[in-house]
């Protein structure tokens, strides 16, 4: 262990404002027993170390204090200069020897963003960082630590930074560098719902798929002892499978898989005692991401989780039609329906709308501050999309089938973000 690097066994692995809570709250899982894949932290040192030898210490010192359009050419600047040049020898050489330790063991690598100001209450920073897997050799490695450090100064996390008061200049990035998962199924999980229930999601493969919004997961709801009380399966039809190069490859699931369950009422149970576990660890509800290989399941990540009340809706909206879909867990919202297609017609949608689209991926996050609510034919309850819209307390039903096809552009819609339904009239 080094300034640097960090073990994510040790003791120093825990300390968010080192390694950023999402690797610290990984190490906390694995140091009270429950199973990880284990690896290494970059820390925020590191950053800091690689910013100041390649001579961004005054950009950065500058950046809060200048004009908007200022701004946006510094941010160009060190993101290039994070791209672009060589890693300085103090952070490198420890580095490469903590990942040739881990290539020992033959898996492929996984590398992550691991923020110091991710993964905290109000701002968790879902799906707006970067994170690579299938990397094989220490070129690939290292390009990818860069494009994480990087990460921090993209418009669209600047832009999610500015909206809660965040700036880059004020904080670190730090790398969490893992052995990829051989994931047969994965997926996330909420400790508790607003409905005083646990629920899992699960697709086949990699949980990208989930994260994306690019497919319909499988939910397991059980109840808060952590028994299965219902499986509904999704619509699965392809999976996220790891390929070389830093890339997940998508592959066509076979067609009695499409909606065959994941995981079975033994697995299940077994998943959402992990989940209890965990709420023992962070004393509180927590949300979590999970994969499952032939040894079993792994954490691979946890956070504090909001829970939202139910709302009861007015007795108007039960007269008219409905669809149901897998809710974001929070919130009752009415406006009008924007039905959207393509992201070029995102323009379209003024505050106070209720966005229906197919996609409910990341890509969209720029439309939840002035959303009264999401519906969206794909999707979760555990993707990043849902994650962000907890967050800002916009309700959210995600995989309502044909959505953007049986709700009327124009026409009034109500979204129950609890209860997973979606009413509409003219």
């Amino acid at each position: 262990m080094t300034d640097f690097v960090h073990p994510l066994s040790s003791l120093a692995a825990t300390d968010a404002e080192s390694v950023g809570p999402k690797a610290a709250n990984l190490a906390a899982l694995g140091r009270a027993g429950l199973p990880t894949p284990g690896g290494f932290c970059l820390t925020a040192e590191a950053y800091r170390a690689q910013c100041s030898a390649i001579g961004l210490d005054e950009v950065m010192q500058a950046y809060n204090d200048a004009e908007l359009q200022t701004q946006r050419r510094m941010s160009v600047q060190i993101r290039l200069g994070l791209y672009q040049q060589p890693i300085t020898a103090p952070v490198l050489e420890p580095l490469l020897e903590a990942w040739r330790a881990q290539r020992q063991t033959g898996a492929l690598g996984a590398v992550r963003s691991s923020a110091l100001i991710e993964d905290r209450k109000g701002a968790n920073f879902a799906g707006q960082f970067e994170s690579f897997l299938g990397v094989t050799d220490e070129d690939a490695l290292l390009t990818t630590v860069r494009a994480c450090w990087a990460a921090l100064w993209t418009t669209n996390a600047r832009r999610y930074m500015g909206n809660h008061g965040l700036s880059p200049a004020d904080t670190a990035m730090a790398v969490l560098i893992q052995p990829v998962v051989s994931a047969r199924a994965s997926g996330g999980g909420l400790s508790e719902t607003a409905e005083g229930q646990m629920l899992i999601s699960a697709t086949w493969g990699l949980g990208s798929a989930i994260a994306q919004g690019q497919i319909v997961p499988d939910r397991i709801v059980l109840n808060r002892q952590g028994f299965v009380r219902k499986i509904e399966a999704g619509r699965k039809n392809h999976r996220e499978t790891c390929g070389h190069g830093g890339e997940s490859a998508p592959q066509k699931v076979e067609a009695e898989l499409v909606r065959a369950p994941c995981l079975d009422a033994g697995q299940a149970t077994q998943l959402g005692r992990m989940m209890l576990k965990a709420e023992k660890i962070f004393g509180g509800p927590v949300e979590i991401e999970w994969a499952m290989d032939d040894a079993g399941f792994k954490m691979l990540q946890a956070r504090a989780l909001h829970v939202e009340q139910p709302v009861v809706p007015d007795q108007i909206w039960l007269q008219h039609p409905g669809l149901n879909g897998h809710p974001a867990g929070i919130g009752w919202g009415s406006g009008r329906a924007v039905v959207i297609n393509c992201e070029c017609e995102l323009e379209r949608v003024v505050p106070g709308d209720v966005l229906v689209t197919k996609v409910a991926g990341p890509a969209l996050s720029q439309v939840l501050p002035r959303v009264a609510g999401v519906v969206a034919e794909l999707g979760g309850s555990t993707s990043h999309l849902a994650s962000l819209a907890r967050e800002r307390g916009i309700p959210m039903v995600l995989g309502v089938l044909d959505a953007t096809q049986r709700i009327p552009d124009g026409s009034q819609v109500a979204v129950d973000g609890v209860a997973g339904i979606v009413r509409w009239f003219r």
